[in-house]
């Protein structure tokens, strides 16, 4: 039988099931406002969508299964590491998707010239679909055999029990913490995060010397280019750096958990960890309201025409003009 639900636990469901009601509506509407506005097409916006698809899954998937392995239900093994592997494919792929637009924002001051001849909308897909590949890879990891599939095991003859065992579904019952601290961190959360780091610093070198350029009259377009690319830089940073934020916390925590396995990490900290890692889904659209006036205007556009029955041709006219500029 189940057991019952403790009034923390029914705490933590509630806070859950309210981050997941503000990231599902918000991303979705980054990707309706992609979809709808012309203005928006370019690669780093799909680049931003395959994020907002991330996004999207985490509130609609991976919370509800967070919600499952919090109850700690009685399962089988493969069945809790089947229910435990998602979040770690949407983690992945957000990564590689925050990656792909650093890339690209550097791209564009780097090489303005030539940039629509070098990311041309068939590669940006296909660097979509292997960012999507990449993580299905290393999110389904301990699905291949990097789990703790075979200590339960040698736990289980040492008790001398030989019958197939049912198990209490934990994140950390099944995930290796060597995959998740050796492997899922080391390699494909830490590097890419400096990469990262050190492409937007660049960016915002290269930037920085072309607007201190002493330029003639002449020379206005370059200058009002540079300026937008360090306005959208900056908001994409802020965005790298409140996902840094927001999962660090938890990989310390783990680094803590294999390293340190006599210290007593407290479950309010484990589980503020938590909230930050799923909060993160939540917050980018937020970013993009405010720090970007082509989404600001294209929200405000599927607000008015779609949510207050404002259906007025001019006035939907208009705000497409102004979202274009």
């Amino acid at each position: 039988m189940a057991h019952p639900i403790s009034a923390f636990q029914a705490a933590y469901i509630s806070i859950e099931v309210l981050i997941a009601l503000v990231s599902v509506p918000g991303n979705i509407l980054v990707i309706w406002a992609v979809k709808m506005n012309q203005a928006l097409r370019d690669a780093t916006f799909c680049f931003i969508v395959s994020l907002a698809v991330a996004d999207v899954a985490v509130g609609a998937l991976v919370i509800p299964l967070a919600i499952i392995i919090n109850i700690g239900p009685q399962t089988e093994f493969y069945t809790c590491l089947m229910v435990a592997c998602p979040v770690l494919i949407l983690t992945e792929s957000s990564i590689l998707a925050l990656l792909a637009i650093a890339v690209d924002r550097y791209l564009r001051v780097k090489i303005p010239v030539r940039y629509k001849s070098v990311v041309t909308p068939r590669r940006a897909a296909v660097a979509i679909a292997c960012c999507w590949i990449v993580s299905f890879l290393v999110g389904l990891t301990p699905m291949f055999g990097w789990n703790n599939l075979n200590k339960m095991r040698r736990t289980q003859e040492l008790n001398g029990s030989h019958t197939e065992f049912i198990i209490t579904c934990q994140f950390e019952t099944v995930i290796s913490m060597e995959y998740m601290v050796y492997f899922n961190f080391f390699v494909w959360v830490l590097p890419p995060l400096l990469l990262m780091l050190l492409i937007y610093l660049e960016v915002f070198t290269l930037i920085r010397k072309q607007l201190n350029k002493k330029v003639s009259s002449s020379s206005n377009d370059p200058q009002k280019y540079y300026g937008k690319e360090l306005k959208i830089a900056k908001s994409l940073a802020l965005v790298l750096f409140l996902f840094a934020l927001s999962w660090l916390p938890l990989h310390v925590l783990n680094c803590i958990t294999l390293f340190c396995p006599s210290c007593q990490t407290p479950h309010i900290l484990t589980y503020i960890a938590i909230f930050l890692t799923h909060g993160n889904s939540a917050m980018n659209p937020i970013v993009y309201a405010f720090r970007i006036k082509k989404f600001r205007t294209a929200f405000l556009q599927i607000w008015n025409q779609y949510f207050c029955c404002k259906t007025n041709k001019n006035t939907t006219s208009t705000t497409m003009a102004e979202t274009g500029n």
